[in-house]
């Protein structure tokens, strides 16, 4: 699982780390919750599995009903942000920035994690009033 953060102002997100999944739900939402807590997160965001035609497929819908789950472990609130081709993207980006194959594959997560929390918080801005 990618992590990113977002600067205090909430304008530019950078990659953070890479969490492996553990097979358990539950120690997922305790390691996140414990970044979130340490960080002094105030939202959370995931990137939610639309598919490429628009529509809601499983994915999609096992990572809406993990949100309300994940938001009760981390007690702040969870929002989701379209992620269609936020890993093509972070790894455009890497290789942009001439980070080499293997390098490239462990940060991809992050990085895709910081263009998916970019996107949410340009929306954020284009929708909050001057």
């Amino acid at each position: 699982m990618g992590l990113a953060l977002s600067d205090s102002e909430g304008r530019l997100a950078t990659p953070l780390e890479v969490l492996e999944r553990s097979g358990s739900e539950a120690q997922d939402h305790a390691a996140i919750a414990a970044v979130a807590a340490e960080r002094q997160v105030e939202v959370v965001v995931v990137g939610l599995p639309i598919s490429l035609d628009g529509t809601m497929g499983r994915a999609a819908r096992a990572a809406r009903a993990e949100v309300g789950r994940l938001a009760a472990a981390v007690g702040v609130p969870v929002e989701t942000c379209d992620e269609r081709l936020s890993t093509a993207e972070a790894d455009r980006r890497l290789r942009l920035g001439e980070v080499k194959g293997s390098r490239r594959r462990q940060v991809v997560d992050m990085a895709a994690a910081a263009v998916i929390l970019q996107s949410w918080l340009a929306a954020r801005r284009d929708t909050t009033p001057p």
